[in-house]
């Protein structure tokens, strides 16, 4: 008789926050590929901890995400769950024709809901799997970006509450607990210092590398990184003869894979048929129109007229680096718009002290502020650029030290009061505290969801009297 395998292995390839980098999902397809060689194709489990998407990359805008339905398919994932690129930037309706349907994955997260009687088929809170005789049990959470989310349907719950309705859930039922958090890590931090019943953590949405990863108490937290640059590889081992069980991890870097040939062959048919969809026409430019981050400019105009417009203020603001070129004469296509405007941003409509408008006005002169390089928060641009406005008139004396160069603001004609409280029409990114730090001490915020700022600049370029006020000057200096 032949004698009992004494060791039983499964290994778990966690991936995260590849934000359409598309290439590189191709290596990470070799390297699971090789893994299943390895151990044995019924001895591997793919999971992704959410961010696969970005709707900066043209191949993701142009087929609302389907794409990303396929390459996970393609890869054989087994498991994924929601980040905030996901679920903020596609609608519910453009969700359900991704995830449902017959995939190979199952998408897992415990602190999101419809707001429909019931969640779809395709979302679950947790998953038990029984891979080589070891029973392991999948949560899953997501960052609760509360206000974001009930306008895009879905209803959010507190991440440490449902994680640990989920374990508790399912503690006895498994040999091991694996959390995929979307939360940062920070928050897996603190969930591996106080919950001692998660035995793993595959961590995500702040772009942490953790190279090897780390024990915190009898929890092992792991994270690869961003952009697909590593993928994480968690082993699981049981000891058949002890009932112990041993679990170590490791990032391997992709840089040296090769691109999964079946990979690259779904991104370039999907990347022509985005560029089709992408070729939809928006208007005809009789004369270019410019943009910089550095000085006024009438493209920059034209989305501070239209934010001000589409959440009826009586002010528009915008910073300049949202729009990374200007537009040529002739015709403007919705793939040129979305070339010049990749940022996932909606628009947003702020309670602000003209104190604090003044603030971030001043600041919007100074160098310092419009070469700032901003990371994150939805910005797919470079630098954070100078305050594009609308309903505003602003005079500006060179000489005159910094933070005090204006001389004179009036909102739509009218002196501005700096313990007055204005109607701001702006952009999300500002609510976070990030670039014009001021813009985030709002009274009031109502969020605009779905529509990104790119759509507002296609309905601006759509009528010829905006763009002739987009070349009028709302700052002169002298």
């Amino acid at each position: 008789m032949e004698k009992d395998i004494q060791l039983k292995q499964i290994a778990i390839y966690h991936s995260n926050d590849i934000h359409s980098r598309l290439e590189n999902s191709a290596k990470i397809a070799t390297i699971i590929n090789n893994g299943r060689k390895q151990y044995g194709e019924e001895n591997v489990i793919a999971v992704d901890i959410g961010d696969h998407m970005d709707r900066a990359r043209m191949e993701t805008e142009g087929t609302d995400g389907y794409i990303h339905r396929e390459l996970l398919n393609e890869t054989r994932y087994d498991v994924i769950t929601l980040g905030n690129n996901e679920g903020l930037t596609f609608t519910a309706e453009q969700l359900n024709a991704v995830y449902s349907g017959n995939n190979s994955f199952q998408v897992v997260c415990s602190n999101i809901h419809s707001t429909e009687q019931e969640d779809p088929n395709w979302l679950l809170p947790h998953l038990i799997m029984e891979i080589n005789g070891i029973k392991i049990g999948f949560v899953a959470a997501t960052a609760d970006f509360t206000d974001f989310y009930e306008q895009m349907g879905w209803q959010t719950e507190e991440p440490l509450q449902a994680i640990n309705t989920q374990v508790a859930n399912i503690r006895d039922h498994v040999d091991i607990i694996v959390l995929l958090s979307h939360l940062g890590i920070k928050i897996d931090e603190m969930i591996a210092e106080k919950c001692c019943n998660i035995d793993v953590i595959m961590g995500a949405h702040t772009h942490h590398l953790l190279d090897p990863p780390v024990h915190i108490n009898n929890t092992l937290v792991c994270a690869a990184g961003k952009f697909g640059s590593h993928v994480g590889k968690v082993t699981i081992q049981l000891d058949t003869v002890s009932n112990e069980l041993t679990v170590f991890g490791e990032c391997i870097a992709t840089a040296a894979y090769e691109e999964q040939t079946s990979i690259t062959n779904i991104i370039s048919e999907y990347g022509l048929q985005a560029k089709e969809v992408l070729k939809r026409p928006i208007t005809i430019l009789q004369a270019p129109l410019p943009t910089s981050i550095e000085r006024e400019s009438p493209l920059s105009n034209l989305l501070a007229m239209g934010l001000r417009k589409w959440c009826d203020a009586e002010i528009g603001l915008v910073n300049s680096g949202q729009l990374l070129a200007g537009l040529a004469v002739g015709e403007v296509t919705a793939g040129e718009i979305h070339g010049i405007c990749p940022s996932p941003i909606n628009p947003c409509r702020m309670t602000l002290l003209g104190k604090d408008i003044k603030e971030a006005l001043e600041q919007s002169i100074l160098d310092e502020f419009i070469q700032l390089p901003i990371r994150g928060y939805g910005f797919r641009g470079e630098r954070l650029g100078n305050l594009a406005v609308d309903g505003l008139e602003i005079q500006v004396k060179r000489s005159n030290p910094p933070m005090d160069k204006i001389i004179s603001i009036k909102v739509n004609g009218i002196p501005l009061q700096l313990d007055q409280y204005y109607s701001v029409g702006t952009i999300d990114m500002f609510t976070f505290n990030v670039g014009y730090k001021s813009l985030a001490n709002y009274k009031e915020v109502t969020y605009c969801l779905p529509e990104f700022i790119r759509y507002i600049v296609e309905v601006e370029l759509m009528n010829l009297n905006n763009i002739d006020q987009s070349h009028y000057h709302r700052w002169s200096f002298s």
